[in-house]
């Protein structure tokens, strides 16, 4: 059962009304309604609200309404829309509809992505200290014929991959 569903049913029971819990005059307990759209939750999973979507009608609706309770072979495709609409607040076809949420979304996702590469840009440029010596190129070379010069770790190490006579790696 879907959450929207269970709330329904727990102001169905006699919970907290609507108004009760969002006015923030009003007490949590009054059995005030908002009208005309009270307690309604439609969506696809529980079609069936547990009001109708419209509860105050004026009088055209309250017309409709009594030609309603007779043949519906003398209603007109408009008249039987417009009851429909009294009772639901959207088709299930409305309920599919995809939205562009989507667009919007994403359009925040790429916004803080350029703005964290710009963020980033910044730090380096400005924030983070040079390259070190020991990155550097020259250093990493030097540091390589030190090794080789001491002839460390002579078993697994560089040193018995290095010809010493002819100054090159050995093939």
């Amino acid at each position: 059962m879907s959450f929207r569903a269970a709330w329904s049913l727990v102001l169905r029971k006699g919970g907290l009304g609507m108004r009760g819990i969002h006015s923030p005059g009003g007490t949590a307990h009054g059995k005030e309604k908002m009208p005309p759209y009270t307690n309604y939750h439609a969506q696809r999973s529980y079609p069936m609200p547990d009001e109708p979507f419209c509860t105050e009608l004026n009088a055209e609706q309250q017309a409709l309404k009594e030609k309603e309770k007779g043949s519906w072979t003398q209603l007109s495709h408009a008249e039987k829309v417009a009851l429909y609409r009294l009772q639901f607040h959207e088709t299930f076809t409305e309920m599919n509809r995809r939205s562009n949420e989507w667009k919007t979304v994403m359009g925040c996702v790429f916004f803080f992505f350029g703005f964290t590469g710009l963020l980033i840009w910044w730090q380096r440029v400005y924030v983070f200290p040079k390259k070190p010596i020991t990155l550097m190129d020259e250093w990493k070379a030097q540091q390589l014929q030190r090794i080789l010069d001491m002839k460390g770790n002579p078993v697994q190490g560089l040193a018995p991959r290095w010809d010493y006579e002819r100054k090159e790696w050995k093939k």
